[in-house]
């Protein structure tokens, strides 16, 4: 059983014990897209012994350039990622428990996905996720590791509650809906997933066999493309900050939530950002340089993707066309407009 992990053995930091931990261990994957498959796949190679998969979307076409799990039968056949992943994970390793779930990661079902988990890795691609993880998390003191990618440049930094800062101490504010690029504006590239998703799972095997002395306690940010790394040492918790500090989880709120609502009749649904924002058409315009076809005015952005036709108003809401499906028009409104 043991002899595939023998290399893993050897080294001192992980040995015997460290891999029987690894063994007993679950971990929460929230999102399977590229980091979320490089997680799963590194970890499923370690022995970590029950993996939790979660993701809303399905396999494309446009995936395969940079999500390793996937190949081009899956994306034909339009699978969920946590299944194709489950798939072929089971071709990896078939001594690994892989639970798949396609599901929305929202307020009413993340604190049961994160419940008998060990910790947290963040594959997701929008920041209201994260925020919801975090507050999942330091609420129920549970560890997780936020990372993101996106063009060249990622980032990446441990939570550990009541240790080290949590996300909203170090980005207090979620940023506006479109103020960030995404993978379908921006692009990306397969080396900065690779980048930010080892420096993940690397922490999640330290915190996993219990080396918490390793861990890098900073927020790392690399730019492969400038050649440019940075480690910016972190203090602890911030003691004002809403979440860790006040224990304010209004992310976990039904309130503040992001509203989605299907149009009735019109073949669309309407998505509304978690909180007032302010879009500037003309600019937004902009970064969808590489979509042909897109169209503006002082009030809105319309622009295709598929069969989905995307009109984006200045007040961050959006209606999809072309879908009655909530979950496939958040994840469009999340891959071109961001949290």
């Amino acid at each position: 059983m043991y002899e595939r992990y023998s290399r893993q053995i050897l080294f001192s930091k992980i040995g015997w014990a460290g891999q029987e931990r690894l063994r007993a261990s679950r971990v929460l994957i929230v999102g399977c897209g590229a980091l979320g498959a490089s997680h799963a796949e590194m970890l499923a190679r370690a022995g970590v012994g029950k993996l939790r998969i979660v993701d809303r979307d399905f396999v494309e076409f446009t995936n395969l350039q940079r999500q390793t799990l996937f190949k081009e039968s899956d994306a034909a056949e339009r699978l969920p990622k946590a299944i194709a992943a489950k798939a072929r994970i089971g071709e990896i390793n078939s001594q690994i428990d892989v639970e798949a779930l396609v599901a929305d990661v929202n307020n009413s079902n993340i604190e049961s996905l994160t419940d008998g988990c060990d910790l947290v890795l963040d594959g997701t691609d929008n920041f209201q996720v994260r925020y919801l993880i975090n507050d999942a998390c330091v609420k129920h003191k549970k560890p997780w590791i936020y990372g993101a990618a996106v063009s060249s440049y990622g980032t990446t930094m441990t939570v550990i509650p009541n240790e080290t800062p949590c996300l909203r101490c170090i980005f207090e504010e979620m940023p506006d809906a479109g103020s960030s690029p995404t993978c379908d504006t921006a692009g990306v590239i397969m080396p900065i997933i690779a980048s930010i998703s080892a420096i993940q799972v690397a922490e999640a095997i330290k915190l996993l066999v219990n080396d918490t002395e390793s861990l890098h306690r900073s927020l790392i940010q690399i730019d492969v493309w400038q050649n440019d790394w940075r480690k910016i040492k972190l203090a602890g918790p911030n003691p004002d900050c809403k979440t860790c500090g006040k224990r304010e989880f209004e992310f976990l709120d039904a309130d503040a939530r992001e509203f989605s609502a299907v149009l009735c009749g019109r073949d669309a649904v309407q998505i509304a950002p978690p909180r007032p924002t302010e879009i500037d058409p003309e600019k937004f315009a902009a970064k969808l340089s590489n979509i042909p076809g897109v169209k503006w005015n002082e009030y809105l952005v319309r622009f295709t993707v598929g069969d989905n036709e995307i009109t984006l108003f200045r007040d961050g809401r959006a209606i999809v066309k072309g879908t009655d499906d909530v979950s496939a028009a958040r994840s469009l409104y999340s891959r071109y407009v961001g949290s």
